[in-house]
C-alpha cells in the first residue's frame, strides 16, 4: 500500500523460482544492470529524502494538517491525468530516452524547490512560497508517472530470464532500503540546519549523478511497429479488471484501507506536537518514523523469501489488511494526549511503541502488497499485463495521494474546525481511519467472496 515501483518488485521477489545455477551475486556481472541498479538507489534515496523535507517544511511554515493534505492532491492530479498516456509512451518510445527525461524533469522540480526554500525565509510570504511548492509537486507528479512504468519495463531488459529473480530482489532491496536511509538522513539535515533547502540541493544532484549512470547503460529500446492508438486500447486494462471478481476485489480492498489509514501523511503533526523525541530533534523523530514502515517492510520480504507460498492466500491478504487498520488504531491511541498527562516520565517509551506500531504497519501492508500484486500477475494474460499494470499502479498511487489528502483534511475538521488543537485533529483522523480500515476489510469480505476461498499463491 506504497509507492508503486516498490510494490511491484517486491511482490514478485518472494514468488519466482531461483535457477538451481544463479549464484546468489552474479547478476551483479552485468554492468547494465549494475549501473542501473546504483542509479535507481541513488535517485530514489535523494526522492525519499526530498519528500520528508518537503512534509516539514510545509508543515513548519503553515501549520496545518490541510497543507499536508494538498500534497497528495497535488501528486494525484497529474497521476490521473497521465498514467494511461505514459503506460502508452512507455510501450511505443525509446524507454531509456524517457527515464532520462523523467529524471531531468524530477531533478529540475527540487532545484526549483531549492530556490524557493531558500530565498523565501521561515514565516513570511506563505502564499507565494505555497504556490510555487505545490506547483513544482505538480511537475513531481508528473515525472514520476511516466517515469515508473518505463523504468519497470526497461529493467526487464538489462537482463537474461535466469538473471531476473536475482535482478528483481536487489531492485526490490535498493528502493526498501532507500525508503530507511532517505528519511532518516532529511531528518538529520533538517535537524542540523533548520531548513529544507540543503536536502531538495541534494535530491537535484543525485538526480544528475542518476542520469550520468543511465546514459553510461549500453542496452536500448528496440521500438515495436507503430500502431494507431484508440480508445478502445487505452481502456483494456480497466475493462479486464471490472470483469475479474478477484482482481477487482483486491484493487479495491488496497485503494479504500489505505485511502482511510494511511498515517503517514500526518506523521510531522505527530514528531512534532504530540510524541517528539527530544526536545528540539522533532527533525529526527520524523526521519524515524517515516523509516519505520520500510523497516518492517524489508523483514518482512527476508521472512517470505524463506517461506514456501501462501496455501491460503486470500485470507492471508485479508488478515494482514485487518491487522494494518488495528495497527493504525492502536498508533493514534498511543500517541493520544491523555498517556503524557498520566506518564509524563514514559514519553520516550511511547515514541518507540508508535516507532513498533509504524514498523507492524510496514511488515503486514508488504504481506498484502505481495499477494496482490502476485494475483494480478497470476491472474492476467501475458497481452494483457502492461495495461492492467497501469490500471494497477494507478490504483495504488491514487489511493496513496488521495489518502493523504483524505488525512489532511479529516485533520483540519477534527482539530481547527471543531476548536480543537492539531494534535487532537491527528489524532481522532488517525484512529478514525483505522476503524474505517477495518470496516473495509469486512465489506470487501463479504462482497467478493472469492477473494475469502482463494488458496496457494504460486
Amino acid at each position: 500500500m506504497h509507492e508503486t515501483d516498490s510494490q511491484e518488485d517486491s511482490t514478485l521477489t518472494p514468488t519466482l523460482p531461483a535457477a538451481a545455477s544463479q549464484r546468489t551475486y552474479g547478476v551483479f556481472r552485468n554492468v547494465d544492470f549494475t549501473r542501473y541498479l546504483i542509479a535507481r538507489f541513488i535517485a530514489a534515496l535523494g526522492m525519499q529524502m526530498m519528500v520528508t523535507a518537503l512534509d516539514w517544511e510545509l508543515y513548519k511554515r503553515a501549520h496545518s494538517g490541510l497543507a499536508l493534505g494538498f500534497v497528495g492532491l497535488s501528486l494525484m492530479i497529474p497521476m490521473i491525468l497521465c498514467t494511461l498516456p505514459a503506460g502508452q509512451v512507455a510501450d511505443r518510445f525509446n524507454r531509456k530516452k524517457i527515464i532520462l527525461g523523467s529524471t531531468l524533469l524530477l531533478g529540475g522540480a527540487s532545484l526549483g524547490l531549492t530556490l524557493t526554500s531558500a530565498f523565501i525565509a521561515l514565516g513570511q510570504n506563505l502564499a507565494t512560497f505555497q504556490f510555487f511548492a505545490y506547483s513544482l509537486i505538480v511537475v513531481i507528479g508528473i515525472g514520476r508517472t511516466f517515469l515508473w512504468p518505463a523504468s519497470a519495463a526497461f529493467v526487464t531488459a538489462l537482463v537474461t530470464r535466469e538473471e531476473l529473480p536475482r535482478a528483481i530482489t536487489f531492485n526490490s532491496g535498493a528502493f526498501q532500503l532507500s525508503c530507511v536511509l532517505g528519511p532518516s538522513a532529511a531528518g538529520v539535515l533538517i535537524w542540523l540546519t533548520h531548513g529544507a533547502w540543503l536536502v531538495y540541493a541534494i535530491n537535484a544532484l543525485f538526480a544528475l549523478i542518476a542520469i550520468a549512470l543511465i546514459i553510461g547503460i549500453r542496452h536500448e529500446h528496440k521500438l515495436p511497429p507503430r500502431e494507431p492508438v484508440t480508445l478502445k486500447s487505452l481502456i483494456t486494462g480497466f475493462d479486464f479488471v471490472w470483469h475479474n471478481k478477484i482482481i477487482l476485489g483486491i484493487l479495491s480492498l488496497d485503494m479504500f484501507a489505505v485511502l482511510l489509514g494511511g498515517a503517514v501523511t500526518l506523521l510531522p503533526i505527530f514528531a512534532e506536537e504530540i510524541i517528539p523525541l527530544h526536545n528540539g530533534a522533532e527533525g529526527v523523530g520524523l526521519g524515524l518514523l517515516r523509516a519505520a514502515i520500510p523497516v518492517g517492510a524489508i523483514v518482512c520480504v527476508f521472512f517470505l523469501a524463506h517461506r514456501p507460498p501462501l496455501q491460503k492466500a486470500g485470507r492471508a491478504m485479508l488478515l494482514c489488511v485487518a491487522i494494518f487498520g488495528v495497527a493504525t488504531v492502536l498508533f493514534g491511541l498511543v500517541n493520544s494526549q491523555c498517556l503524557g498527562k498520566y506518564f509524563p516520565t514514559a514519553s520516550g517509551v511511547w515514541f518507540w511503541l508508535a516507532f513498533g506500531l509504524m514498523v507492524l504497519s510496514g511488515a503486514v501492508d508488504n504481506v498484502s502488497v505481495v499477494i496482490r500484486a502476485t494475483l494480478v500477475q497470476l491472474l492476467t494474460p501475458d497481452e494483457k499485463r502492461g495495461r492492467v499494470s497501469a490500471v494497477n499502479s494507478l490504483f495504488i498511487g491514487t489511493s496513496n495521494e488521495l489518502g493523504g489528502f483524505e488525512s489532511g483534511v479529516t485533520q483540519h475538521l477534527f482539530g481547527p474546525v471543531l476548536g480543537n488543537t492539531m494534535a487532537t485533529g491527528a489524532i481522532l483522523s488517525t484512529v478514525v481511519g483505522g476503524f474505517g480500515t477495518m470496516l473495509v476489510v469486512l465489506a470487501v469480505a463479504w462482497i467478493w467472496p472469492e477473494i475469502r476461498r482463494y488458496g496457494k499463491l504460486a
